[in-house]
């Protein structure tokens, strides 16, 4: 990728020196390199819950440039549970509605959210600096309130040696060198991972012969809060395909397909970028308002992944973990869901709760989850990047059937966006005898949101294992040593009937603490929730 200069948004932990540098190397339970979304998400859960995580991360903040900018509404509902997703709602861009153009002529447009009663929206544009943010501000709540969670900014990671039940790491400061120990080590540390270097490890996948070009520009426009996605534009010099998207504080989302064979260096000069967008601003606005470059990238599309998340006590999430073009916003949402699986998985390990085992399925999960982000963001490529005429006249002739017919529309593909990850079939998941069940709370799905009292019923599914039982009385019930407190509401909303009950009167769910489901029956019976719990810290 060729970008501008790192420089910081939002100083978020400066720099200082603790006492731990100048001592012997001392022994943390879980420390997590990288002080991004997953890093911040995942130190932030795992304080929560009492468990100790120390971030240590090379810069003292957020980046300058909005990197990612679509947050899904499962990210939210999983920044919720965490207490962060208010302020990132608030100052977010929402939208439900995008629409696809084919040269000068819309082809159709989608609402990804048609239904009411969900607290979060099918997505926000908010730029990814703000999301770092309002997780640190979250952590520092949680500080506050006595959560074992330490930032240390300025500390680069510069060697690392495993010994088997322990990793050793040397850090670099303003201060000089020092050395800690880590019980677990976590790799949020970016798609260039220098852990992952350090390991040896490979990162495998298939780089895509065309290169995009990123402007975040700063300006005031009346273009309503959509993602328009064209294929072919009809404005000059903007190649095969482009984006738009609005953000905070007036700023604007542009991308243009390049294509393979191009002068990085010359399509980044500031002239060069201009004329592109003020092709695009004239064509849709009739004039071009005044504007600012405010960060510009290119990137080439990579579908790449390792062969393995975990690695003894070293384990892998997020970008480090996986990449994926992106077109579909399946980078940062998926990451965040990285952290979201592994973080109860960790807390009952180093509790004693769980067998070190337990993260095992950690990686069995993320890795199907990865391997199906892939796979849509490949087809999404293919789709926009046809490589032949034969391809490309195929392309267009989807488009034209999906301007007049709505069995074409699902065929077209510009980028499919993130949706929560399916665990359906996994060592975890246990009974699905709710006759009559919605397939969208099946076992292995999240939860869906539905209305709930005065809030919303995924405010009461996190933190713990919860049965809930909808239209008929569960008990809690525990097995080795883990308990799953039980939440019985006897005249659930419409909303919850048709999201959890479907055509049953009553239901109990047993739901992890990432607020997937485990099981569910028609009745309680306590023998079977009991088993179903053991399955699901991995000791049925």
């Amino acid at each position: 990728m060729v970008a501008t200069r790192y420089k910081t948004a939002f100083k978020l932990y400066p720099y200082e020196k603790v006492a731990a540098q100048d001592a012997a190397p001392v022994r943390h339970p879980v420390v997590i390199v990288g002080g991004g979304p997953i890093g911040l998400a995942l130190a932030l859960d795992l304080g929560q819950k009492g468990t100790p995580a120390l971030v240590l991360d090379d810069h003292d903040g957020a980046g300058l440039g909005s990197k990612a900018i679509c947050f899904a509404k499962r990210t939210l509902d999983i920044a919720n549970r965490l207490g962060a997703s208010q302020p990132m709602v608030d100052k977010g861009v929402v939208w439900n509605v995008g629409k696809v153009f084919h040269d000068d002529h819309k082809v159709f447009d989608f609402n990804l959210q048609p239904e009411d009663g969900h607290r979060n929206p099918a997505f926000i544009n908010l730029q990814q600096p703000y999301f770092e943010k309002y997780l640190v501000d979250a952590i520092h709540t949680a500080q506050a309130a006595g959560a074992p969670v330490e930032l240390r900014g300025r500390n680069c990671v510069t060697a690392m040696e495993q010994h088997g039940s322990y990793s050793t790491l040397t850090v670099e400061t303003p201060d000089g060198p020092y050395q800690l120990e880590a019980d677990y080590l976590i790799a949020c540390d970016g798609a260039r991972s220098p852990l992952r270097e350090m390991m040896g490890l490979s990162f495998d996948g298939r780089v895509f012969e065309d290169n995009f070009l990123i402007a975040d520009v700063h300006m005031k426009a009346d273009f309503p809060t959509e993602r328009w996605f064209w294929f072919e534009p009809p404005f000059k010099n903007s190649g095969q395909s482009a984006l738009l998207h609005k953000q905070p504080d007036d700023i604007w989302r542009i991308d243009f397909q390049l294509g393979w064979d191009i002068d990085r260096e010359k399509e980044m000069d500031p002239d060069r970028i201009r004329a592109r967008v003020d092709a695009m601003l004239s064509s849709q606005a009739g004039e071009v308002p005044e504007y600012e470059l405010e960060w510009t990238s290119i990137y080439t599309f990579q579908c790449r992944r390792m062969e393995k998340f975990r690695h003894g006590n070293v384990i892998f999430a997020g970008d480090s973990a996986h990449q994926v073009s992106p077109f579909g916003a399946r980078g940062a949402n998926s990451g965040v869901q990285d952290a979201d699986n592994l973080a109860w998985k960790l807390d009952l390990v180093l509790k004693g709760l769980a067998d070190d085992s337990l993260l095992d399925t950690y990686a069995t999960e993320r890795e199907h989850a990865a391997d199906e982000n892939i796979l849509n963001s490949s087809r999404a490529t293919d789709f926009m990047t046809p490589k032949s005429e034969l391809s490309k006249t195929f392309r267009n002739a989807v488009l034209e059937l999906a301007n007049k017919h709505a069995f074409a529309r699902p065929l077209v593909n510009s980028g499919r966006l993130s949706v929560p990850c399916d665990y359906t079939g996994f060592a975890l998941f246990g009974a699905d005898t709710l006759l009559g069940g919605p397939d969208i709370s099946k076992p292995g799905m999240p939860c869906p949101d539905a209305p709930h009292g005065d809030g919303f019923i995924l405010d009461h599914l996190g933190g713990g294992f919860i049965l809930l039982a909808l239209g008929c009385e569960a008990q809690n019930v525990s097995a080795h040593g883990v308990g799953a407190q039980a939440l019985n509401i006897m005249a659930p909303s419409d909303a919850l009937k048709a999201r959890y009950l479907g055509n049953t009167a009553q239901a109990v769910y047993l739901i992890r603490p990432d607020q997937h489901v485990v099981a569910r029956w028609n009745n309680f019976v306590a023998d079977d929730v009991t088993a179903a719990l053991a399955t699901a810290i991995g000791k049925g």
